[in-house]
Order: structure tokens, then C-alpha cells, then sequence
């Protein structure tokens, strides 16, 4: 209702306005001040982890300080602090704390910083982090190779791979002769020889198991093992490929007919076991060939007791599979071959031939180490 004018002049005045309402007692509660500035200060802070987790990963992926190819190794236990000391220190990331705190934050934000793989690793000028931290939990190490020729002694094997330097650890277990693959294998770094000649027998294993599987029928030979005994032996007859099923088709000839198989190389080893290899022998001494010796194939009926070496695959293939033919003989032709017969008449012949060979070549060399050595030219002072 209107306030009455009691004069002209108070009619024209006009009516004061109504006084704010009073404040609520809730606004001025201290519990909801609280809140308040805690929905606040969470708000900030959310826009606070926001903005961290993109300029973080931002500088995750971006590209790092390394300006040339690098290779680190990271030790066996390292952990991730001791990680990413390494990779400070070879400047694949800044070493300042920043870059480090969000190497460390990346890693745990992908989950892998129980991941990390040792090794010996290859990274490429300007990696990221985030790459690093692939090839680290990928194993994407630098990889090592060790060749183990066909045909050599457990006892070549042994000192090969005590003679790498990227390997490492004792060799507590030596395998028989005859148990392992010779192959290229390739490894990283902090491998133990151990370990690696356990993969080599593994690997001759399911492979002999494969041959053994699909060889021809009525063989001489009752076993695996046998079939590697006279693989070795093949092995070591013969370097050319072609030649190893016919060298194959022969000893599986006489071993049919009772024939004793009369191979060199079993004298050798029987004789000096896997160190025969290890020392360069291109003739065999008539003491030797007539000394006792439980593997000479002269003295003995059929195969040796153990392989004379590591046959590889292309010998247990020929022995599994050998050539068809009525062949009982060969011998060295001159030029690394073999020439084969099936008479002992037509072996003699050959024989003669292969002497003759020699006697030349012999005489060549000779002649060589007689002639006089070219005058050399007087040197003026």
C-alpha cells in the first residue's frame, strides 16, 4: 500500500526504494566457503593435470637431443630410475630433471615401468621418448651372430664361444658329440654361452627328429643317433654339397654288403677325439692308421661308437635319403671332388690317378720353395 502524501511536494518525491533482503546464514556458513574452494581448487587442479598431460605428452613424442646415432647398453636390474641414468648420461634424453620426470611419467602412464628390457640397444638421432620406451619394453636390442661351421667337434663349439666377448657366463653343461645344430645363430648382448648352446641342442634335435621322420626305408641304420654317426662321418668326407648324398649312397652300400666303412677321418678322431679338428692334418701317418682305435672304420665292423663331429643338415639329409646306386668306392680327384667306382678294379685305378696328382702337385711346391728369390733393387742412400 502507498505511502499517503501529506503536501504537493511530497506527492512529486519519489518513493525510496526497498533495503536488500537480509543475508542468508547458509552463504555465511563456513562449511559451504569450504566447499566452495574445494570445487574450486578441483576445477584448477583439473585443468592444471589437463594441460600437464598434454604439453607431458606432447613432450614425449616429441624429438629428442640426440644429435648422432647412439647405441646403450642397459645392465640386467638396472630399474627404471638406474634406466633412465643410462640414457641421461648418453644424452638420449636431456639430462635435466624435467626431461626425466616425464620419461619417468610416460613410462608409468603406459604401464611399463616393470617392462623394460636389458640389452644393447641402437637408438637413431633425435629419438623420442616414447620410442625409447618401445624398443625398451619390445626388446628391440642390437643383435649378435656366431657361425658354427658343419662338420666341427663339440670341442671347436666350446672354444668359439668362450672366445666371444658379447657372450657371457661358464659352460656348465657340455653336450655330447653330435648334439648340436650347426648354424648361424644370433643373439644379444648379456646371452650366456649356456644358454646358447642350449638352443643349438634344441635346435639339432627337432630337426633330427624331422629327418628321421621322412627316411627312405631299408636303411643300415636302426636309430637317430645312428643316422648322426654316419652324417659326421659323411660331413667330414666331403665339402661339396652335391657330393654328400653319393658319398652317403656309398657307405650305405657296404654297410649292406658288411664292408668295413675304411673312412680317414674316424682314425683322426678316435685318436684325438674333438681336438682333432683343431690342428690342420692333411696326412695320415701310418702309426696312426694301425694304432688301436675303437673308432677307426679300418679296424672295426660298421659304424663308430659316437659321431666325429656335428654333422649340419645337409649331411643327415643325405644319410636319410641317400643316392641309389651300386657304388662302393671313392677317391679324391685333385681339384676338392671325388671320383667314384663301383669295382675295387676301377677304385685302383683311380687311386693311381689321385697319386699321380699328388706327386705332381708335390713337385710343383717343391720347385716353388727351391727357386731363388727375385733380387731386389739397391736401395741408394
Amino acid at each position: 500500500m502507498g505511502i499517503k502524501p501529506r503536501s504537493p511536494r511530497e506527492a512529486i518525491q519519489p518513493e525510496p526504494a526497498p533495503g536488500p533482503p537480509p543475508r542468508s546464514r547458509h552463504v555465511r556458513n563456513p562449511i559451504v566457503i569450504l566447499i566452495n574452494m574445494v570445487i574450486f581448487l578441483a576445477f584448477m587442479g583439473v585443468v592444471a593435470f589437463g594441460a600437464a598431460l598434454y604439453f607431458g605428452k606432447q613432450a614425449f613424442e616429441a624429438a629428442g637431443p640426440l644429435k648422432t646415432d647412439e647405441t646403450v647398453i642397459i645392465a640386467s636390474g638396472s630399474g627404471l630410475s638406474g634406466i633412465i641414468e643410462r640414457l641421461a648420461a648418453k644424452n638420449v634424453i636431456n639430462d635435466d630433471w624435467v626431461d626425466e620426470i616425464v620419461f619417468n611419467l610416460g613410462v608409468r602412464f603406459y604401464k611399463n615401468a616393470t617392462n623394460l628390457k636389458a640389452g644393447e640397444y641402437a637408438f637413431t638421432a633425435g629419438v623420442s621418448m616414447h620410442d625409447v620406451m618401445t624398443d625398451l619394453v619390445e626388446g628391440n636390442a642390437v643383435t649378435h651372430a656366431v657361425t658354427i661351421p658343419e662338420g666341427w667337434s663339440t670341442a671347436q663349439v666350446l672354444e668359439r664361444l668362450k672366445e666371444n666377448k658379447i657372450l657371457k657366463g661358464e659352460i656348465t653343461e657340455v653336450p655330447e658329440e653330435g648334439a648340436l645344430l650347426p648354424e648361424t645363430y644370433t643373439f644379444t648382448r648379456g646371452m650366456s654361452r649356456q644358454e646358447l648352446l642350449n638352443q643349438m641342442t634344441k635346435a639339432q634335435t627337432k630337426l633330427l627328429a624331422e629327418i628321421w621322420a621322412r627316411r627312405a626305408e631299408g636303411l643300415p641304420i636302426k636309430t637317430p643317433e645312428e643316422l648322426v654317426i654316419l652324417a659326421s662321418i659323411v660331413e667330414k668326407e666331403t665339402a661339396k654339397a652335391d657330393e654328400r648324398p653319393r658319398v652317403a649312397g656309398v657307405f650305405v652300400n657296404r654297410l649292406n654288403r658288411n664292408m668295413r666303412l675304411e673312412s680317414d677321418p674316424t682314425i683322426l678322431y678316435g685318436l684325438y677325439g674333438g681336438e682333432a679338428w683343431l690342428k690342420d692334418r692333411s696326412a695320415i701317418k701310418q702309426s696312426e692308421k694301425t694304432a688301436d682305435n675303437k673308432y677307426n672304420t679300418y679296424q672295426i665292423d660298421g659304424l663308430p661308437p659316437g659321431p666325429i663331429g656335428n654333422p649340419g643338415r645337409a649331411s643327415m639329409e643325405a644319410v636319410a635319403n641317400p643316392s641309389r646306386t651300386k657304388e662302393l668306392f671313392f677317391v679324391a680327384s685333385g681339384d676338392g671332388g671325388h671320383v667314384f667306382s663301383e669295382t675295387y678294379e676301377q677304385h685302383q685305378a683311380n687311386v693311381a690317378k689321385w697319386r699321380k696328382v699328388e706327386r705332381e702337385k708335390r713337385k710343383r711346391e717343391q720347385e716353388a720353395a727351391e727357386q731363388p728369390a727375385a733380387e731386389q733393387p739397391a736401395q741408394s742412400n
